[in-house]
């Protein structure tokens, strides 16, 4: 069954996603160590430091292309594919690169509110309006990803903020013909 243009598919449940997104993490981790190397000659054999904001824009534009790489291509990256995920359009085409841009983005502002809850509630004592505010970034980052337990469509903010959904793709049939 050819599901390139399949329109009736089911819509990833959370845990699938998750799922998906830890073997991504796991592989993009492994990408940003080999170009960490790949960046030693540049940097003049020394670690780059956390703070470059030349270094932290070739990460960022890297790992951007790693997804989006995949996800224009064929909709799946090597996680999605571990789990027969598809992230495709409305009309089962795969998204475009601007698509997978504000994709990104969004996952990206999703998680930056883990690092900035983290950063607000260890920097700062309980009770103060700081701390507060780390919690408050928590609790969005969860709703975020929550909110595809509640959604008629089982879409998370960044498949409506960029137009697209993911769905479970049928189990391929391995038996001989």
């Amino acid at each position: 069954m050819n599901s390139e243009h399949n329109t009736d598919l089911p819509a990833a449940s959370l845990l699938r996603r998750l799922g998906a997104f830890a073997y991504d993490i796991l592989l993009l981790m492994a990408l940003i160590v080999i170009a960490g190397f790949i960046a030693l000659p540049f940097m003049g054999g020394e670690a780059a430091d956390t703070g470059n904001p030349y270094f932290q824009t070739y990460l960022f534009i890297l790992s951007y292309a790693f997804f989006a790489w995949f996800w224009t291509r064929d909709g799946q990256t090597l996680g999605m594919r571990a789990w027969r995920l598809r992230v495709q359009n409305e009309d089962g085409s795969t998204i475009s690169w601007s698509q997978a841009l504000l994709r990104f983005m969004a996952g990206v502002a999703s998680f930056a509110l883990i690092g900035a809850g983290v950063y607000f509630i260890i920097k700062n004592e309980t009770n103060t309006p700081l701390y507060f505010l780390g919690i408050a970034a928590w609790v969005v980052f969860a709703v975020n990803f929550l909110w595809i337990l509640v959604d008629k469509e089982k879409l998370a903010w960044q498949d409506r903020f960029s137009n697209c959904k993911v769905v479970v793709l049928p189990k391929l049939d391995k038996k001989p013909k």
